[in-house]
């Protein structure tokens, strides 16, 4: 199976094995004092540590050569294969390992099945496990992208193995390039089979197309273009009938535009549909065909195309108002339209549903809205988080202007701190400053584990209730986990800051789990005692949500919450009948709060959001006696309007934002505070602008307003200042092109003689169907010609906006993509899988194609079909080894000093296998001597042999007196003994008997030269 051998990336270096041969000549005569076999372990050691360097220098690798097979098969899963052929896919597969899965070469196999993306099915295995009857892994089907199917095979390829993918598809990709991923696959060694899936033939009528001018002018014809196709079988001439309808809407109104009997032949039709547009407005038409024989007809998902148009004119607004205070803004709404501006009025119980919905306007007034309105549960009506990201997002990027008109349900009054309106607006809605408004106290108390999804619907309405709180305000909610408890800020008395804990209290709020409350008394006490801690709270309030059962609270706990002015909310959800609603309903009739019987748990988060609202209620200013505004800027808005503007008898308190776009036009002399004492102000926010008005238009507050002469001209040129520009010079045309998963935007820009234009900027921006924002190019690609491109893989309505400038009017259009792609293939690509299964690895045969697909059985594929054929070259994995070649020159260079440095006696060597041979032997040895013992006899030996030479040699006579006054002193004695000035020796004489000791006539000899030098030491 394995074969191995050994290769070099760099060969010309082993050119410098040819210095071995010098090195030995240079190196053994320096050697040669290290004798014989030193000398030779040195040279050889020398030898190894170059070839160690030069095969590194080689960069050697360790080759192995494997005949192993890796098999991986590619299952195709998008809408455009039937399901029975989703079947036989799994059933070709097990049959393929099952006939032929080599175990015993260790072949490998894996599967992956793909749609929009890839993903593995069955990881790399080596031992048959046939797959389930349906896949496990869910993909998106709406789109074929073999391409990262393909990626993702390559990926997973093991190094040691022959590589081959097999495709069971219909080649009808509309994502990516299959080809280049094929490409780059044959180009690293990988073989490609494919297996096509047939798809039968079938009649098809399909809606490809609704074309109608982007941008049509008001009152001039135009033609819609409705293009059909009629896809039949192969010889066949089947003309489909049926009826064509097109609709035209705007806003909540649909027009039928045509309805007509129709017959579509094989081929492409074109149907020409006559319009012309009067008003001025944003328009969707939709074109709908209905077979008359639904047999004759494979698919219905694509029978249907929707386009855009957009018919500029002098401005139209939509004012949105109070449901429960309709007519309020009449007055206003009159006055508007006669200064010849469009205004449409919508209440808070019907709002927009799409951000296609308000392109018709060009601007948005909320005149004092709060966000979440109602008397009870049941009639309790609110912006969504998704409706407040539209109007925020239609201004910024799709530059309508936006107004906010005061008044005592709107601002921070009305519930919208810390929501993405506030972003748009050039205020902010909650007051930091204590001096100018007092701050309020909330505790929520929970109990409604009985009603469905509890847990979640408890956790959503704290979430809502925390994020409108401003920073200043407090809050605690209280919960039964066993016993009463705080879920924060137990040990600062329940009642914190939401300010800097507003992100721990979410956090906290996540992850908290609801218990049944026994009993109502404790926990509200619990409250009493919070609220009672909390001195600077001017408005306390309690929400009590419960299904009823827990024990009534005491009558001195109500009067304790009552005497701190705390007014307590009760919502009762699944309660156990009449008694449990009524002893609820008592609660908040003995506080002077608000009761709710829910029926649906979606109403819960809009009545959270409007009480929470109350503690909000000192938002609203209202100076006694009435205070003129202040103008403390300029601004066209106040163009030609003369002596100021009438005295406010109240507004709304906000907070300036610290931006230099922000224009402060009026100023309240009350508060003393100037940033939060703002009347009107404005700003350019994106591609929109973005106004507040803080006080109202004239029905409570500004009541003086209404018989101010310059009322008409002040809001009006308010709205208009606002407005989107609607200059109507048509010099922009905008087209769009949808193919392979996005869209192509073209722009042709003409000016006054219908001269090109050219070198313009232009600027698109388009929101798609899951509201995510796409920014792309638009670049010039020929005279007065832009084109730009976008994704658009998802189903559904795209706004495109096209920006050509400032002082010009943005271009707006929409595109549809009524349906996937793959409602669009209903034949078998062949060119594409005969592509794929032709290309040929190097030095490999190119892939097969099974012609007959997933209907060959086994007798039907031949020998070059079976996917784990022996046609591949072995797998070949190289490993480069030099940094261990390193490391072992290293440890021979640092032997080959060993050796030159330190010579070893082998001698102990000898003694070693002496003991082994008499231990193997059974041999008595003799006990050694002990060697402290011959040591000191050898020793003492030694030592009398040299006291006899010295006594023969230098043998000293001791007698009376020298001739010469001295006396001769032997070299021993004095410690200055030298053989080359050695006295002459006196003759020797016979001893005597008693003959001193060598010791002690030295010392004699040392006292007589004491005696002689007069009792001093000799020198």
């Amino acid at each position: 199976m394995w074969q191995h051998s050994f290769t070099f990336d760099s060969p010309a270096y082993l050119l410098l094995l040819l210095l071995l041969p010098l090195l030995w000549w240079w190196s053994y005569d320096s050697l040669s004092g290290l004798g014989h076999w030193r000398r030779l372990a040195a040279l050889v050691f020398r030898s190894l540590v170059l070839t160690a360097i030069v095969l590194s220098l080689a960069d050697i690798q360790y080759q192995r050569r494997n005949d192993q097979l890796t098999v991986i098969y590619l299952l195709d899963q998008s809408l455009s294969i039937p399901t029975d052929d989703r079947q036989e896919m799994v059933e070709f597969v097990n049959n393929s390992i099952m006939d032929h899965q080599d175990e015993s070469r260790n072949d490998r196999y894996a599967v992956i099945v793909f749609g929009k993306d890839a993903a593995v099915e069955m990881p790399l295995v080596n031992v048959q496990l046939p797959l389930p009857t349906r896949t496990e892994v869910l993909l998106d089907p709406e789109y074929t992208d073999l391409a990262t199917a393909i990626q993702r095979a390559k990926a997973m390829f093991p190094a040691d193995a022959a590589k081959r993918i097999v495709i069971l598809s219909d080649g009808n990709e509309n994502l990516g390039n299959a080809r280049r991923e094929a490409r780059s696959a044959s180009a690293t060694g990988v073989s490609i089979d494919v297996v096509p899936v047939m798809l039968s033939a079938r009649g098809e009528v399909s809606v490809e197309k609704l074309d109608i001018p982007a941008n049509a002018r008001r009152g001039q014809p135009f033609q819609m273009r409705v293009v059909m196709r009629n896809d039949v079988p192969e010889g066949s001439a089947q003309t489909v009938k049926g009826k064509l309808r097109v609709i035209r809407k705007t806003g909540d109104r649909e027009d039928p535009i045509v309805e007509q009997d129709v017959e579509i032949a094989p081929g492409k039709r074109v149907f020409t549909v006559p319009e012309e547009i009067d008003l001025p407005d944003f328009y969707t038409y939709e074109a709908r065909f209905s077979p008359d024989d639904p047999d004759a007809d494979g698919m219905i998902q694509n029978n249907s195309a929707t386009a855009f148009t957009h018919v500029r004119g002098k401005g139209h607004v939509l004012l949105i108002e109070n449901w429960e205070k309709q007519g309020e803004f009449d007055f206003l709404v009159d006055r508007l339209r006669s200064e010849d501006i469009t205004v449409t009025v919508t209440t808070t119980d019907r709002l927009f549903s799409s951000l296609a919905e308000l392109q018709r306007y060009d601007s948005i007034i909320l005149a004092n809205v709060s966000r979440s309105s109602g008397t009870d549960a049941d009639n309790v009506a609110s912006f969504s988080d998704d409706q407040i990201s539209m109007l925020e997002r239609n201004t910024r990027e799709m530059g309508c202007g936006l107004i906010m008109i005061g008044g005592p349900d709107t601002f921070g009054a009305g519930g919208w701190t810390n929501t993405e309106l506030e972003k748009a607006m050039p205020v902010d809605f909650e007051i930091k400053n204590a001096k100018v408004t007092p701050v309020g106290a909330l505790v929520l108390m929970m109990h409604a584990g009985e009603m469905p999804q509890a847990n979640y619907w408890q956790k959503r309405i704290a979430f809502e209730s925390i994020k409108m709180l401003g920073s200043r305000d407090y809050c605690g909610l209280v919960q039964w986990n066993g016993n009463d408890s705080w879920l924060w800020g137990a040990s600062q008395g329940g009642l914190i800051r939401v300010g800097p804990n507003r992100k721990m209290m979410l956090g906290r709020v996540d992850q908290m789990t609801i218990g049944d409350m026994p009993a109502f008394d404790g926990a509200m006490k619990m409250a009493a005692t919070a609220f009672a801690g909390v001195k600077d709270a001017a408005v306390k309030h309690m929400i009590i949500i419960s299904d009823g059962d827990p024990t009534p609270p005491t009558t001195a706990t109500l009067n304790l919450l009552k005497q701190q002015q705390v007014k307590v909310t009760t919502v009762a959800v699944g309660s156990h009948g009449m008694l449990g609603s009524q002893e609820m309903q008592k609660i908040a009739t003995f506080t002077g709060g608000k009761y709710y019987e829910v029926k649906s748990a979606n109403a819960l988060p809009k009545i959270y959001q409007r009480e929470t609202r109350r503690i909000a209620r000192p938002l609203v200013y209202e100076p006694k006696p009435p205070v003129q505004p202040l103008i403390v800027g300029q601004s066209e808005i106040l163009d030609g309007i003369e002596g100021g503007v009438p005295p406010i008898s109240g507004f709304v308190l906000t907070t300036v934002k610290e931006n230099p776009l922000v224009e402060v036009i009026l100023r309240s002399p009350q508060p003393a505070t100037e940033k939060n004492a703002t009347v009107l102000a404005n700003w350019t926010y994106g591609a929109g602008k973005a106004a507040a008005l803080t006080t109202d238009a004239g029905r409570r507050w500004a009541a003086d307003w209404t018989s101010w002469d310059n009322y008409d001209k002040f809001f009006s040129q308010l709205v208009r200042w606002s407005m989107r520009p609607t200059d109507d010079a048509g010099t922009f045309n905008i087209a769009t092109n949808v193919r392979d998963g996005s869209t192509q935007v073209i722009v042709t820009a003409l000016g006054e003689d219908d001269e090109f234009l050219n070198n313009q900027s232009l600027i698109g921006t388009v929101v798609a169907p899951d509201m995510t924002s796409i920014p792309f190019r638009i670049e010039q690609t020929a005279p007065g010609r832009y084109s730009g491109e976008f994704p658009s893989e998802l189903a559904g309505s795209y706004l495109v906006v096209i920006n050509p400038g400032a002082g010009k009017a943005p271009i707006r259009t929409g595109v549809n993509v009524g349906y996937s792609a793959e409602y669009r293939d209903f034949q078998t690509n062949m060119a594409l899988l005969r592509t794929l299964a032709e290309l040929a690895p190097k030095d490999t045969p190119p892939g097969t194609l099974v012609e007959a697909g997933l209907k060959a059985t086994e007798a039907d594929l031949a020998d070059e079909e079976n996917p784990f054929r022996r046609d591949l070259p072995p797998a070949i994995s190289n490993q480069s080894i030099w940094p261990w070649l390193i490391v072992i020159g290293s440890c021979i260079f640092l032997a080959d000093v060993f050796v030159r440095r330190v010579q070893i006696n082998f001698l102990w060597l000898t003694a070693f296998l002496g003991r082994i041979r008499d231990k193997l032997l059974h041999r008595q040895r003799e006990a050694p001597v002990p060697e402290t013992i011959g040591r000191l006899r050898s020793k003492k030996q030694e030592i009398g042999q040299q006291i006899e030479r010295q006594r023969s040699a230098s043998r000293f006579e001791g007698t009376a007196e020298s001739t010469t006054g001295s006396t001769p002193v032997s070299p021993e004695a004095t410690g200055r003994s030298t053989q080359s000035k050695r006295p002459p020796q006196p003759p020797q004489q016979p001893e005597p008997e008693n003959q001193e000791s060598y010791t002690e006539r030295l010392l004699k000899a040392k006292r007589d030269v004491w005696k002689d030098n007069d009792g001093n030491p000799p020198r």
